[in-house]
């Protein structure tokens, strides 16, 4: 509504602000129009000045019967029992406080609840338990007890059972058997069934585990069915139980432990004994061993080991006896401990003695026991091998101990006639013993001999060779140990180291050379200061002994034998003489490649058994060595066969020695034969051993040596021995080429031709055997040569050409059996790279195979080729494939041979090729092909061809094409090609250093070199690549490294198809090489360029205007239509119902957006920042605003009341009987007064006045309606983004792009 007149607002000069002073009420905003203003009101206000209090309950916003209560700008909701929310809509669970007890389950109602209660339960709440007792179920005074829907019986008072105590109990129910035994009932009667530890008909008898005293060491036994005990016995469980009363527990005295108490407790743990001593645990106490080590300078003893013995302080042991401290009684004291051969307190008393020469010393003892005894312990020390220990006779019976061998042995013997006379019966007694182990090596050794009570024994008491042998033998005596009895000789006879000459009973054994100490004769140590001066013969105090090999005197390794007095030496061969200072003249064969051997006899009978040793040295791998010969055959050879030892036996067994002998050191070979086996040493280690048949030799026989006097006979077994021969032996025999000093006994020598004395030589060096200026220096039967630089070889002969460097620098130098080649790599472009060659008419050997590496991307190429006549051969590439063809040694029904690879070749990899015959000694074979050294993948030719030797000469060899203008020329690279191993050089002789030695040789024969190395073309100059790739020469072929976005062979295809933003309105994502537009709602199309038109197909009936929103529209109904696509007529108002006819609040609308896009928010809708939507005032709706809410829909008005819509609220027309805001007030109840009837009357008279006064104004109002309310689209853009819009049912302005 204009709040002033626009004629008076033209007259007016100068134009006033018509909203000063404010005309709007109640905080309204007031715009100036020209000529007039507008007022916009807060909410709550409306009217023209906003002078009116808008009632919210009018729209009837309370639901559920709830009372509205009007407020400023806003109103309250009165909810009706059963319901909250602020509009009342929602209904109370009355069932969300679990009103439900025992498991009921609740059911919700309006402002109300009912249970459904679980069995056993009743109740509104379910709260009573149900009492199933209550019809007493248990029989025969039985008491129920009730349980959660159900019940159950005690029986215990009765003597029923069952579930209601409806049956007779059993005998068992009076419980007769003791102990918790179980009752079993049996027909009427009942057997108890005990628990272990009971016993008894009713387990009344306790069965007694202690009767037997199990516990050790006094322990004291407690059963544990001793029920009085539990509670005071603390080894016996807190509670007394019947079922676990069987067995019972030991209570063990101190000292012990465990179920017995048979375990001592160990004293010991931790040991109470100090300084090392060890503690030995007792029952109840513990006993100390301590240490004999000293500790802190100190022995130590006592009780615990804890109290220093001093004892020692100042002792007067002498002769390095060591004193040892005791204590006794608290008393300390000592004692000398004496070193062997020393006795005595003080240890001042020798016991050594020693025998010089043949002596002895008697001891003489009574005879004091029916049967003989003896004891005997000595210290001896000798290096004699056979001696006399001591021996003594008992009446006849004799025991002694000798030295036999170097061990020692004890006898027992007795020689007497039975029967007293002659012709009586000799009774024989005699017993040995006997230890292996030598003793006489001049070191001292104790041993200890007993005869006792029918045992002897025999021990070597050394500790340290006991260790690890039997050193302890003993043996009981047969028979009787009673001797003889002589009544005029009482006394038993002990010697010591030796015997007197007479008496029949002792045994003729050499006397003892040595010393002796420590002798006990029957526990009696015997002291030289204390014997008799007749009983001891050549017998001297003391031992003084110096070993006579102290001072080496054997030579040449020899070993020394101490004999006391003197020394013997063991020569080891080929050594002989007293010190082994003489050595056996070695015998020289074969010098300066003369023909020489020896001829020797045999002169005694070595018989079967032969064995022949010597020392050999010589370089040859062939040779005769020895033979023997008799009368009618050689029945034994030996000799040389490829540096090996061989010798044979009757022309028929053989054995061969496994390592070589020609080496020119000197080795000792041997051969033995015995009992039918042969066996073939070589420096002692066995070669190998052969059964054979009986050998015989005797006297007479023959032995040659070297060679045969034939040197026919010689050449079969190698020829004449050429070498060195020394020491010669046949079964210990010598076959002594030349005399010695030393008489020793040989084999005569028959004959000896062209051997020499001695092991010379022969000058190697005289020939000049060394090459290409080698220095040669003589070896024993050899030379060897110190060669120049780049020389090798045993003769110098191998030059190291490589070493020179002859090649060029690009080429790689390859070193063959007389010369060298250079190997290199050469790149072929076109026809003029094509290479020719030709043999050099010296080739002799036999070409049958080509072998060549090579690295092209050309599919079609030929690599060598070469014709003459029918003869071909053609190595090429065919698509891809390498390709064999060869047509060689034509003759009857030959073909070609064709022969290709499985696997390309034309990759621009390197490849090696093989082409070989299967058979290069035939004279025709198939043919193989290796590629990449892959055997397994070979292929072989169907056919059969010749060999290559039409190439050795006159025949032009092509490589890298056919020739100039033929076509198939290679594009790419070769390495040196070889035609039966002889390379194709790509250097003439005068690019190299060196003239090449080898006889057999390719030669070029094209003019132009060929472009060395392996280069490809210049595929990246210029790049092929676009869009800023890198170009990568992958040789004659190239590869583009692009950035990213970019792809394709040289870049061309954008992988980044989002990059240029395609998406208008939209998000762009890539798809391989193209790209995906997902739009933003309310546009489409592959770019997302067309807007969607969501009106378009609009359904919006009764003349209703399409609204545009997000992905949807809404519909702006006419007048007198509503709903979400105004379907729905608005119900007419009755006609007894006044209505301001000033119409509904006059809202204003909003335009948003920005300079692309606008929309109107109606209704007084707010803009916001989401894409086409509007903030809505209290009562509208829509993403536009543009639905008013219907707060009706409810039916909030009770009583039947008429609810009338209004703006975020509702009004009830009451009937004349209600009122209230929802008529819920009945006013016809008690209590109102006649005052309150006169008002309703005066009432009914102003509705009368009223809907006169409605009448007339319908008529003004429709004349209005003609001329007010128009709206212009460029009028609300002209005056602004918020204009007043007099209805809300007219239709808004066209949205468009701006």
């Amino acid at each position: 509504m204009i709040g002033a007149s626009p004629l008076k607002a033209r007259s007016a000069a100068p134009l006033t602000d018509q909203c000063f002073p404010n005309p709007c009420y109640n905080r309204a905003i007031c715009r100036s129009r020209g000529d007039g203003y507008s007022c916009f009101c807060v909410p709550g206000f409306q009217g023209e000045r906003c002078q009116i209090e808008v009632n919210e309950c009018v729209s009837q916003p309370c639901r559920n019967r709830a009372t509205c209560v009007d407020r400023v700008g806003r109103y309250a909701c009165l909810c009706s029992p059963g319901f909250t929310g602020a509009t009342c809509e929602v209904q109370i669970n009355e069932c969300q406080s679990q009103p439900c007890l025992n498991g009921g389950s609740c059911h919700d109602y309006v402002n109300g609840f009912s249970c459904t209660c679980m069995p056993g339960f009743q109740g509104d709440r379910c709260e009573i338990d149900v009492d199933e007792c209550q019809h007493q179920p248990c029989q025969n005074g039985a008491l129920c007890i009730d349980r959660l829907n159900g019940y159950s019986c005690d029986c215990s008072q009765t003597t029923f059972t069952g579930r209601h105590c409806e049956t007779a109990a059993p005998p068992c129910t009076s419980q007769p058997c003791f102990n918790s035994a179980i009752c079993v009932e049996d027909k009427g009667n009942y057997t108890c069934d005990c628990w272990p530890g009971f016993k008894g008909r009713q387990c009344e008898v306790d069965v007694s585990e202690c009767s037997s005293n199990p516990c050790l060491y006094r322990g004291r036994c407690i059963e544990l069915s001793w029920q009085s005990l539990y509670g005071s016995e603390s080894l016996l469980p807190d509670h007394y139980d019947p079922q676990q009363a069987a067995g019972f527990i030991c209570s063990c005295p101190p000292g012990t432990t465990g179920t017995l108490c048979e375990e001592v407790v160990d004293a010991c743990d931790p040991s109470p004994c100090e300084n090392g001593g060890q503690c030995e645990s007792l029952v109840g106490r513990y006993v100390c061993h301590c240490s004999p080590q000293n500790h802190d300078e100190f022995l130590y003893g006592g009780q615990n080991c804890s109290e220093a013995m001093v004892g020692c302080e100042g002792h007067e042991c002498q002769n390095q006896g060591s004193c040892s401290p005791f204590l006794s009684d608290g008393h300390h004291g000592y004692s000398c401990l004496c070193p062997p051969g020393l006795t005595g307190p003080l240890c001042q008393t020798p016991t050594a003695f020693s025998f010089e020469q043949k002596g002895y010393l008697l001891l003489q003892s009574p005879l004091v026991a029916a049967e003989a005894s003896c004891n005997i312990t000595l210290s001896f020390r000798t290096v004699l091998p056979r001696a006399v220990l001591f021996q003594r006779d008992s009446g006849g019976l004799v025991l002694g101990l000798e030295l036999l061998g170097g061990q020692l042995t004890l006898s027992l013997r007795r020689e007497a006639l039975a029967g007293g006379g002659e012709g009586g019966e000799a009774l024989q007694l005699r017993q040995t013993l006997e230890l292996p182990l030598n003793v006489t090596d001049g070191e001292w050794h104790s041993v200890k001999a007993v005869l006792e009570d029918g045992l002897l024994s025999l021990r070597l008491l050394d500790g340290g060779v006991c260790q690890e042998q039997d050193c302890e033998s003993e043996a009981r005596v047969d028979g009787t140990l009673a001797g003889a009895d002589f009544p005029e000789s009482p006394l038993q006879n002990t010697f010591i180291g030796g015997v007197v000459e007479a008496g029949a009973a002792l045994v003729p054994v050499p006397a003892f050379i040595g010393c002796l100490r420590d002798v006990f004769v029957d526990s009696q140590l015997v002291v030289p200061e204390e014997w008799l001066s007749d009983s001891a013969v050549n017998v001297t105090a003391g031992c003084s002994h110096r070993d006579r090999c102290q001072d080496s005197p054997c030579e040449n390794r020899g070993q020394c034998i101490n004999l006391w007095q003197s020394y013997q030496c063991r020569c080891p061969r080929p050594y002989e003489s007293h010190d082994c200072a003489e050595e056996y003249v070695t015998a020289r064969f074969g010098n300066e490649d003369s023909q020489s051997y020896a001829v020797f006899t045999i002169t005694d009978n070595p018989g079967s058994d032969i064995t022949v040793s010597l020392f050999l040295r010589t370089r040859r791998q062939a040779g005769l060595l020895l033979v023997l010969v008799n009368s009618t055959s050689q029945y034994l050879r030996l000799w040389l066969d490829k540096g090996r030892v061989r010798v044979q036996l009757h022309n028929f067994e053989t054995l061969t020695s496994e390592s070589a002998v020609n080496d020119g050191d000197i080795h000792f070979v041997s051969m033995v034969v015995d009992h039918e086996h042969m066996v073939l040493y070589v420096a002692n280690q066995k070669q190998g051993s052969v059964e054979v048949r009986t050998v015989d030799s005797q006297m007479g026989d023959v032995v040659y040596v070297g060679g045969l006097a034939e040197q026919k006979a010689s050449a079969a077994f190698g020829g004449y021995f050429k070498g060195c021969i020394q020491d010669l032996r046949i079964n210990g025999e010598r076959l002594q080429f030349f005399r010695l000093d030393t008489p020793v006994t040989s084999y005569p020598v028959e004959l000896m031709a062209n051997v020499i004395a001695g092991c010379t030589g022969d000058d190697s060096c005289s020939r000049n055997p060394c090459q290409n200026g080698g220095m040669c220096y003589s070896m024993w039967d050899d030379f060897t040569c110190t060669c120049p630089p780049n020389t090798a070889g045993r003769r110098c002969e191998e030059v190291k050409w490589c070493e020179l460097s002859p090649c060029p620098a690009r080429a790689e130098c390859h070193i063959l059996s007389q010369g060298y080649e250079c190997f290199s790599n050469a790149t072929f472009l076109d026809d003029s790279s094509v290479l020719s060659y030709r043999g050099n008419g010296r080739i002799q050997r036999s070409l049958a195979s080509i072998s060549l590496s090579m690295r092209t991307r050309k599919r079609h190429a030929a690599i060598l080729h070469a014709e003459s006549g029918p003869e071909f051969v053609t190595v090429s590439v065919q698509d891809g494939l390498l390709f064999l063809e060869l047509q060689s040694g034509v003759w009857e029904g030959s073909s070609t041979v064709s022969l290709s690879s499985r696997r390309r070749v034309s990759d621009g990899e390197w490849h090696s090729v093989h082409l070989f015959m299967v058979s290069p000694w035939a004279e025709a074979s198939r043919w193989t092909m290796v590629l990449d050294e892959e055997a397994e993948e070979a292929g072989t030719s169907s056919s059969e061809g010749g060999n290559l030797d039409f190439l050795r000469e006159e025949v032009d060899i092509l490589l890298g094409g056919l020739g100039p203008e033929a076509g198939w020329s290679l594009v790419g690279c070769l390495g040196t090609v070889e035609v039966g191993g002889i390379a194709l050089p790509y250097y003439s002789p005068s690019e190299v250093n060196l003239p090449r030695t080898q006889e057999e040789q390719f030669l070029r024969t094209s003019p132009s070199p060929p472009r060395g190395g392996c280069s490809g073309g210049p595929v990246c100059q210029p790049s092929p690549c676009v869009n800023r790739g890198s170009c990568q020469d992958l040789w004659n072929l190239f590869n583009c490294s692009c950035d990213e976005g970019w792809a394709g062979r040289r870049c061309e295809l954008n992988t980044d198809t989002c990059a240029s933003n395609p998406c208008i309105h939209g998000n762009c994502s890539v798809q391989g090489l193209a790209y995906k537009c997902s739009c933003e709602f309310g546009y489409t199309g592959m770019n997302c360029e067309e807007e969607v038109d969501v009106c378009e197909n609009h359904l919006c009936a009764h003349g209703g205007t399409c609204l545009h929103g997000v992905n949807k529209y809404a519909c702006l109904c006419a007048e007198n239509y509503t709903g979400p696509y105004c379907n729905d007529r608005v119900e007419e108002i009755p006609w007894y119902i006044v209505v301001n006819r000033n119409g509904r609040p006059k809202l204003p609308v909003s335009v948003c957006g920005d300079e692309t896009r606008n929309y109107t928010c109606f209704n007084a809708g707010n803009c916001t920042e989401r894409e086409l939507s509007c903030d809505c005032l209290p009562g509208f709706t829509g993403h536009r605003c543009e639905q008013e809410v219907d707060e009706c829909k409810s039916n909030p008005c009770l009583n039947g009341g008429y609810c009338r819509n209004l703006i975020n609220k509702y009004h009830c027309v009451c009937d004349m009987s209600f009122a209230g805001d929802n008529c819920q007030i009945d006013l016809t109840s008690e209590g109102l007064t006649a005052d309150l009837l006169l008002s309703v009357s005066l009432v009914s008279v102003v509705l009368l006045l009223a809907l006169v006064s409605i009448s007339v104004g319908l008529v003004v109002a429709l004349n209005r309606r003609a001329t007010h309310g128009t709206y212009s689209p460029s009028r609300q853009e002209k005056e602004g983004s918020r204009v007043e819009m007099w209805n809300i049912a007219q239709p808004p302005p066209v949205e468009r792009l701006i």
